[in-house]
């Protein structure tokens, strides 16, 4: 949980002031047991908006951000195709490792970021992904207790607009790390292995390209095979047009409540928006551009999700909802409500502090994301070879 006055406080510096830093934010700003210190971004804006903000250095590169003598742990929030390259610099210069999903875009990247941090003895923690959300983590609970017998299948979906919010031209890109796959993926897979204990077999899937104006993946269906037997399915789809956020009482992702007369607002803003200027208007809503906005103070707030998320098991389904755990069991159902911190994604820092200050073993580790990368790169591969494609490099969840 937050720390308290006297707490230790982690000095951590940004890799990055994009899109994946704004939502961060609410959480580096108010958990206690973090301390903003310096940033890199080669956008001035975003510097000096920092600057500003939190009395901090910045820095436009990378490797002379990683020079700073103060900075304790990294935050990689760089695009994807960037992280490997930038945690091995972080590493190298004796910084922990917060890693922002997914953890790089190919196996021998993730290799690399994981033998760096061995290498200089510091930790490395992969997140944030909707597996770190308290009821994904109060469901795995459930179903290691034993009491509702044997996990049999999961079932995920998520419909969102994700294809039609504003990118830059690498974003729709497979070979770079675009698409839903590695992005939206990232956070399905790691739900989905945190359920079922880690430990997946096989991957069959299909992918879907629907859209020629944006040429990379918008659509996936997987299945899913653990060793023991269980399975799971998998699907995705980010071309706005069902909003699965319906099954979720119209709470966000962010879990915020949702305005449904916004429907296709995504897609008519890039619709109306001048040719080319596509990648300015994300950099203008980025951190420190001329329209950023800091989120709302004060905003009724639920857990996150990530869409459907169902577990079955032998003698119950369990839901995974932004309130708690739905349990549908034999004769009655029941919602194990679970209390929602201050701190939004606090549970991102329990982590990583946890491994910093207590030496504790993280979760969410390099081999894990690994793991989850590995199931990533498996639904495009099968996609593309029409065939089942066997997992070599899982690991088991230690509950």
């Amino acid at each position: 949980m937050s720390g308290a006055a006297g707490t230790r406080k982690l000095a951590i510096g940004v890799a990055g002031l994009g899109r994946a830093f704004t939502l961060m934010l609410p959480t580096l700003q108010q958990d206690e047991r973090i301390r903003l210190v310096a940033a890199a971004d080669p956008r001035r804006e975003a510097r000096e908006t920092f600057a500003a903000e939190f009395g901090a250095r910045t820095y436009a590169t990378v490797e002379e951000f990683c020079a700073d003598r103060e900075v304790e742990v990294v935050y990689v929030a760089t695009p994807h195709q960037m992280h490997a390259q930038h945690a091995c610099v972080a590493a190298r210069a004796g910084k922990h490792l917060l890693v922002e999903k997914p953890m790089a875009i190919t196996l021998a990247e993730c290799e690399a970021m994981i033998a760096a941090a061995r290498a200089s003895k510091v930790h490395l923690v992969v997140g944030h992904s909707h597996s770190f959300d308290a009821p994904c983590a109060r469901a795995r609970e459930l179903i290691a207790g034993g009491q509702f017998g044997r996990l049999g299948a999961v079932t995920a979906l998520n419909f969102t607009d994700f294809m039609y919010r504003p990118r830059r031209p690498e974003e729709l890109v497979t070979a770079q790390g675009g698409g839903v796959v590695f992005s939206q993926g990232a956070h399905q897979i790691d739900v989905i292995r945190l359920l079922g204990g880690g430990r997946l077999k096989s991957v069959r899937a299909a992918t879907g390209r629907w859209d020629p104006a944006r040429p990379s993946e918008g659509a996936y269906s997987a299945l899913l095979t653990f060793e023991d037997g269980a399975f799971a399915t998998a699907v995705y789809s980010g071309y706005g047009h069902f909003d699965s956020d319906e099954f979720c009482g119209w709470i966000s992702e962010a879990g915020l409540s949702k305005d449904r007369s916004r429907h296709g607002a995504a897609r008519k803003a890039l619709q109306d928006m001048a040719a080319g200027n596509e990648a300015a208007r994300k950099a203008a809503h980025n951190y420190g551009g001329s329209a950023w906005r800091p989120p709302a103070p004060g905003a009724t707030r639920l857990h996150q999700h990530f869409g459907l998320m169902l577990a079955s098991c032998a003698r119950a389904d369990l839901r995974v909802l932004p309130e708690g755990v739905m349990i549908c069991g034999d004769f009655d159902v029941t919602l194990d409500k679970v209390p929602v911190r201050p701190v939004p994604r606090a549970e991102v820092i329990d982590e990583l502090y946890d491994a910093i200050v207590h030496g504790g073993a993280p979760l969410h580790s390099g081999e894990w994301a690994l793991a989850t990368l590995e199931v990533c790169l498996a639904i495009l591969g099968s996609a593309e070879e029409q065939r089942e494609i066997m997992l070599e490099r899982q690991v088991e969840l230690i509950d």
